[in-house]
């Protein structure tokens, strides 16, 4: 018999949301990043896209500030991608780190600040 694993689904991390689309907002993913569903970004200070939240930079990128809704390849050029923004509760374990040593705590708590809270 064949097994058959199942990957991470569209929005596989969100537990809760604003009515209509209120949490969520369409931004720019920067080039160089391919990213998958629940994925914790940061804001470029700079160009005002969006990439992998690292607690380490001095980008911008070092306050976590959106959820990615769905996987995006931006490996090869900017890419539009739908982010949790505001207002919503989402799961803990389903919430993709870079560096999860390095960056859980400090950004859970920078997503509680704009409304987008962890639940166990």
């Amino acid at each position: 018999m064949t097994t058959l694993t199942e990957g991470v689904y569209t929005a596989e991390f969100l537990l809760s949301e604003a009515n209509g689309k209120r949490s969520r907002e369409v931004v720019t993913i920067a080039s160089g990043n391919n990213l998958g569903v629940g994925h914790v970004l940061g804001k470029i200070t700079a160009s005002g896209k969006y990439a992998d939240f690292d607690n380490d930079a001095v980008d911008g990128t070092e306050t976590a500030v959106a959820v990615l809704y769905a996987d995006c390849d931006a490996s090869a050029a900017d890419k539009e991608a739908v982010v949790v923004f505001r207002d919503a509760e989402v799961s803990d374990a389903k919430l993709v780190w870079t560096d999860a040593a390095n960056d859980k705590a400090g950004g859970l708590v920078e997503l509680a600040a704009v409304g987008i809270v962890a639940r166990s």
